[in-house]
């Protein structure tokens, strides 16, 4: 029924493993190219930028989140603190933009796993391994935070081994962190904007709220411990893998961390870092399917999308209608994506989603200044990225504007 309620199952270390799961496949693994491409070494002030950014949006959502620790994040702060059209807009760029972003980590796994495989292969694995994890979040929110936790404990693995064989056994070098020439502040704000990318995970944490126990105590220790760890494993992966390769060899690199590793004396272990990069890409889209399909959930409540969709499986206790129609969605995209291509067009819907977020906090009054950095960071970020992100991202959110206009319209309302 769609009045049913999820169960609270999930503790402080299980909302942190689905935020860092959410978090660390994205972006060791996929932004920092296009990052480099933008500013060069500059991407590590990027990187700095964008943590700054996150965690305003972190502390808003985690104040939003105590009062309202329902399924649905962003989507029920606009609405509850703005009114239903921004609550529906974030809703409405938050599952459009992740839905790009599971697309994004689906293909991530089919290039790690069969480097070179053509279409139709391509698209074919990329909608089985979305298919998969589908069928896991189906059959419950523990097993999927379990599975999380073994995911997210193998990247760090993983990653952990790939910086030290770059320190002990590389060849690092502080002159290749010397900028590109030219590179200048917007290049440093367009970095900023496609790592944001990276951080935009502990949303999971939010949207989770009506299946964490005690939220009020829960959330505000998750979210800026999830953010916390990954920018730590971000800045340490950046600079090594910098002091390696160089700004121009990652900006053209489609698996940086592991050519990195490759020309150390450990080149070893460069497979293990193609394999961690899947694993990470797979924990990634495990937390990203769950945070999209309890959005759509809240949405279908409201009668913002089908009501249908709104339907808890009376065994799991689990939105599955919801699961179902986003996996459909997300391997429809993924048989024909481009990977890169999804990283401006999620960042730009998502700093929109975290501007509404941020928007929201500035009313509750206490504490404004953290929510008013953060809204400006959203907005400077989400204009600064690549104009064909921003005219996409723009025809997007448009898109849904018009049809919620519609919708409120129309007489049968």
């Amino acid at each position: 029924m769609a009045g049913e309620s999820l169960a609270r199952r999930l503790g402080t270390a299980d909302a942190v493993v689905v935020g860092l799961g959410a978090m660390l496949g994205a972006g060791v693994y996929v932004a920092f190219a296009p990052a480099a491409r933008a500013a060069g070494a500059g991407l590590l002030l990027g990187l700095a930028v964008a943590a700054v950014v996150a965690y305003c949006n972190a502390t808003s959502s985690a104040r939003l989140a105590i009062r309202y620790p329902a399924s649905g994040g962003t989507y029920v702060y606009g609405r509850e603190r703005l009114g239903p059209f921004w609550g529906y807009l974030a809703g409405w760029g938050f599952v459009t933009g992740k839905v790009a972003s599971c697309a994004a980590m689906a293909l991530t796994v089919v290039t790690y796993t069969a480097p070179g495989l053509g279409q139709p292969w391509r698209g074919l694995l990329a909608v089985a391994v979305v298919a998969a994890l589908t069928a896991l979040n189906y059959r419950g929110i523990q097993r999927s935070a379990a599975a999380t936790r073994v995911l997210v404990s193998v990247s760090l693995l993983v990653l952990a081994a790939a910086v030290t064989a770059i320190v002990v056994a590389g060849d690092p070098s502080g002159s290749r962190l010397a900028p590109f020439p030219g590179t200048d502040a917007l290049g440093v704000l367009q970095s900023a904007g496609l790592l944001f990318f990276a951080f935009a995970g502990y949303a999971r944490i939010a949207t989770l709220g009506e299946e964490v126990s005690r939220p009020r105590r829960t959330i505000p220790r998750a979210i800026p411990i999830a953010l916390a760890i990954v920018f730590a494993v971000y800045a340490a992966v950046a600079v090594a893998t910098l002091l390696q390769l160089g700004p121009a060899a990652l900006a053209a690199s489609s698996d940086p961390l592991a050519q990195a590793v490759s020309g150390t004396a450990w080149s070893g272990l460069a497979p293990v870092v193609r394999a961690g990069a899947a694993v990470a890409a797979l924990g990634a889209l495990l937390a990203l399917v769950l945070g999209v399909s309890r959005t759509v959930l809240a949405m279908a409540r409201d009668g913002n999308l089908p009501r249908g969709l709104a339907a808890i499986h009376p065994r799991f206790r689990v939105p599955h209608r919801a699961e179902l129609a986003v996996g459909a969605v997300v391997a429809l995209l993924a048989s024909f994506a481009d990977l890169r291509g999804a990283i401006g067009f999620s960042s730009f819907a998502v700093l929109v989603y975290y501007a509404i977020a941020n928007a929201s906090a500035w009313t509750l009054r206490a504490g404004r200044l953290v929510p008013a950095v953060g809204l400006l960071g959203c907005m400077l970020l989400a204009f600064s990225l690549p104009l064909p992100s921003v005219l996409v991202g723009a025809a997007v959110l448009a898109a849904g504007a018009a049809a919620y206009a519609v919708r409120v319209s129309s007489p049968s309302r």
